[in-house]
């Protein structure tokens, strides 16, 4: 049996004058509101050392720190040629709009790191104390946003022979009916949902400090490389060699090793 399906969703779920409301906005939304039910459900645990109103503060700057950092990271790692050019499009200045069209979560995830050690700071904890603690909750937003992804149509994946697939109209060659993993679902599940059920259930006993902060950036690294291999590479970037590593794969190697060394050195300081 062939299975192929071709979205087409509506972007605005509605729309009051100039205002109106994206799915893609209100994934996130969604997303920060749960990373605050379950983070303020873990802070009320006996020793957990935080509070729910801890837990909403913090919510705020890590917030701002992703979107930022998301921003910035999507203009350094993916537009660099263009930011050169328009050293404005950093904040979406296209010359007659302002359009942030185009976010990174490896940047993402340094304005999350960046918000963390003042964060942790400011609540006199040691940063790999805060971190593990965020760990977890941080896969509830890829999980989000990937579906906003896959709403918008965008981020698709590579062609596909298989007898299933998905036409996105924005891609190109879609008026030949070239069918194309849904890349975004199958991040959404692993690097999102899946990656999200490991640290969950991992972090409800105590484990040796960074070590959950470790195995967020070695699953995340190692969810994504995997992906990457159905996913379409940026058109302006294409791969970066061998026809088959892309700029993800290259931007998530470091996250492996990193990863995989703080989860290891973390366990060896526990004994």
């Amino acid at each position: 049996m062939s299975l192929y399906f071709s979205p087409q969703i509506d972007p605005i779920i509605f729309s009051v004058g100039p205002v109106a409301l994206r799915w893609y906005a209100l994934m996130y939304i969604i997303a920060l509101g749960l990373a605050v039910l379950l983070g303020s459900y873990r802070a009320k645990k006996p020793n957990s050392g935080w509070t729910p109103a801890q837990v909403n503060d913090m919510a705020f700057y890590l917030f701002i720190g992703a979107i930022l950092g998301g921003r910035i990271g999507y203009t350094l790692f993916y537009d660099f040629g263009n930011f050169i050019q328009n050293p404005a499009s950093i904040i979406g200045w296209t010359g007659s709009s302002i359009e942030w069209a185009g976010m990174s979560f490896h940047g993402g995830l340094i304005g999350v790191l960046v918000a963390s050690y003042f964060i942790a700071r400011r609540y006199k904890k040691s940063f790999w104390e805060f971190t593990d603690f965020i760990a977890p909750l941080i896969p509830l937003g890829l999980f989000f946003g990937r579906i906003g992804n896959f709403i918008n149509g965008e981020l698709w994946g590579r062609y596909t022979d298989q007898t299933w697939g998905f036409l996105f109209q924005h891609a190109p060659s879609s008026i030949d009916y070239i069918y194309r993993h849904p890349s975004q679902l199958y991040e959404a599940f692993t690097e999102g949902l899946l990656l999200f059920i490991i640290l969950w259930i991992y972090t409800a006993k105590p484990r040796p400090r960074a070590a959950a902060s470790g195995l967020f950036l070695l699953g995340y690294g190692a969810f994504r490389f995997f992906v990457e291999f159905f996913r379409e590479p940026d058109a302006h970037l294409g791969y970066i060699a061998g026809g088959w590593l892309t700029q993800g794969m290259l931007l998530c190697i470091p996250m492996i090793i990193i990863g995989l060394i703080i989860l290891i050195s973390a366990y060896r300081r526990s004994k």
